[in-house]
């Protein structure tokens, strides 16, 4: 244990000292300083049970660590298989590592290091997508999880496969994979033909019933490419619903810098996160896995009221933060959430109209819940900028305040402080005031320059907007939304 946040003198210090520095790797582990908590178990001994698309930091603050963590308590052959899709970046910071990196747990009076053996490698799938097939079909794998992101799963609005999208058409079309369906058929066929067991589809994603979206849509896919093989998969293959919670900001160079000094070596893949984790896993697996429920995973029959809490109070609150905030000026969450203009509208719409979406028999306590919440939102040793939870808005707000908002409307509630945020949204994509970085920014542009301040409600949530799937805004809506946006 260490102290808190670090200050821009402790910094330059750690820069200083990280300029020094050798780099993390299995030969040099053991330079690793004291406070740096070691695997308890040889991680080069370890074989692959797991494939890994989307091996960005949350992956590796959260599943890599409960994999760890169950392999410390005694599990075997759990490492995993990174897979990034498009970028090389994470297979950059972590191949010359062997995969081993730091993981700090970090509040505002305490530090927490630990040093991750659970990812064996990372692969580049454009530069080796046979290795990635291969990976799948391996024996020794088990189970493939996922974490890229809401757009990874190339749904449109209706849910249903984006066959319109160039990566998924072109997989269609059998050409090399470009996406997690084209390299999960290729991988699922290889097992098929070598009379190898299942897997599980483990998706770790922020989707509502993620286990059995996942399910639909990799049927779908077989089904219009190899109908046998989507028996097949059906027969063998599971796919359980998840929930995953832990805000893991995105990584600077003034933290690896920080990092590095605290450590003694230079770790490109360093990861800094809050003491919170959880992790609801459904009971619904193909074959072998983890312990994780040994080392505080929840092994449960049911997800969905853990995974609507979270989405509408958690994540609903996040978005929220992240409009609001950037339109008020603020960088980072914990700036937002001590604003008092705006930290009024987040508890609304998490004690009120998040909380009264959900089930009652849930047993979940929305106020405890909610309290923990705003603490974590304000722990300012983290720096979670606003414009990483910003990203992929069209994606994320269906889930987040679109079903929420269409299940009050039915009840004949109100939800005014949702709709604020939600204005703010509108705003945002606007694309006038800072870059968009959402699959959807061009048509949300378009959509602007068409129907201007009056219309623009009308065009993504009146009666053929973009968003009608997921909620029909009622007038006195549409009005207040117009109302907010001619502020």
């Amino acid at each position: 244990m260490g102290g808190g946040g670090a200050g821009p003198g402790a910094q330059l210090q750690s820069r200083q000292k990280g300029l020094q520095a050798v780099r993390l790797g299995r030969e040099t582990a053991a330079q690793l300083a004291a406070s740096v908590e070691r695997p308890g178990y040889d991680p080069a001994a370890q074989k692959c049970g797991i494939v890994h698309f989307g091996i960005g930091a949350f992956h590796r603050a959260h599943q890599a660590a409960y994999t760890d963590a169950a392999m410390a308590a005694g599990d075997r052959d759990w490492r995993i298989i990174g897979v990034s899709l498009r970028s090389g970046d994470v297979a950059a910071q972590l191949n010359p590592q062997d995969g081993l990196y730091t993981l700090v747990e970090r509040s505002s009076d305490a530090v927490a290091m630990r040093l991750i053996g659970s990812v064996a490698r990372v692969i580049v799938a454009p530069e080796a997508p046979d290795d990635v097939i291969a990976a799948i079909a391996s024996p020794d794998t088990h189970i493939v999880s996922f974490t890229v992101t809401e757009k990874g799963y190339v749904r449109r609005a209706d849910g249903s496969l984006d066959t319109d999208n160039s990566a998924l058409a072109s997989d269609l079309s059998g050409a090399v994979p470009r996406t997690i369906y084209g390299f999960l058929a290729a991988g699922l066929a290889r097992r098929r033909a070598a009379g190898l067991p299942g897997l599980t589809l483990l998706s770790c994603d922020n989707l509502a019933d993620n286990g059995r979206q996942l399910r639909l849509l990799m049927r779908a896919y077989l089904e219009a490419t190899d109908p046998t093989l989507a028996d097949w998969f059906n027969a063998h293959c599971r796919c359980p619903a998840t929930m995953i919670d832990r805000i893991v900001p995105a990584m600077t160079m003034e933290d690896r810098a920080w990092v590095a000094g605290e450590i003694g070596l230079e770790d490109e893949g360093a990861i800094i996160t809050e003491p919170f984790t959880q992790w609801v896993i459904e009971d619904d697996f193909a074959g072998p896995r983890p312990r994780w429920e040994a080392v505080g995973a929840q092994l449960v029959d049911d997800v969905r009221p853990y995974e609507a809490a979270k989405l509408r109070m958690l994540n609903g609150a996040h978005s929220a933060l992240a409009y609001l905030g950037l339109d008020a000026g603020h960088e980072f969450v914990h700036q937002a959430v001590a604003d008092l203009a705006i930290r009024p509208v987040i508890e609304t719409i998490m004690r009120e109209e998040a909380a009264a979406t959900l089930e009652p028999a849930s047993g979940i306590d929305t106020v405890a819940y909610a309290g923990s919440l705003l603490d974590r939102f304000a722990n300012s040793a983290l720096q979670h900028k606003l414009m990483q939870i910003a990203m992929d808005g069209s994606q994320k707000i269906p889930q987040r305040w679109l079903e929420p908002l269409a299940t009050s409307q039915a009840a004949g509630r109100s939800s005014p402080a949702t709709l604020q945020a939600l204005a703010a949204w509108i705003r945002h994509v606007r694309g006038d005031r800072r870059a968009v970085d959402d699959p959807q920014a061009q048509a949300l542009g378009a959509l602007w320059q068409a129907h201007g301040r009056e219309g623009i409600a009308e065009a993504l949530f009146g009666a053929n907007g973009m968003f009608t799937a997921t909620w029909q805004a009622a007038a006195t809506d549409l009005e207040y939304l117009s109302k907010q946006l001619r502020q």
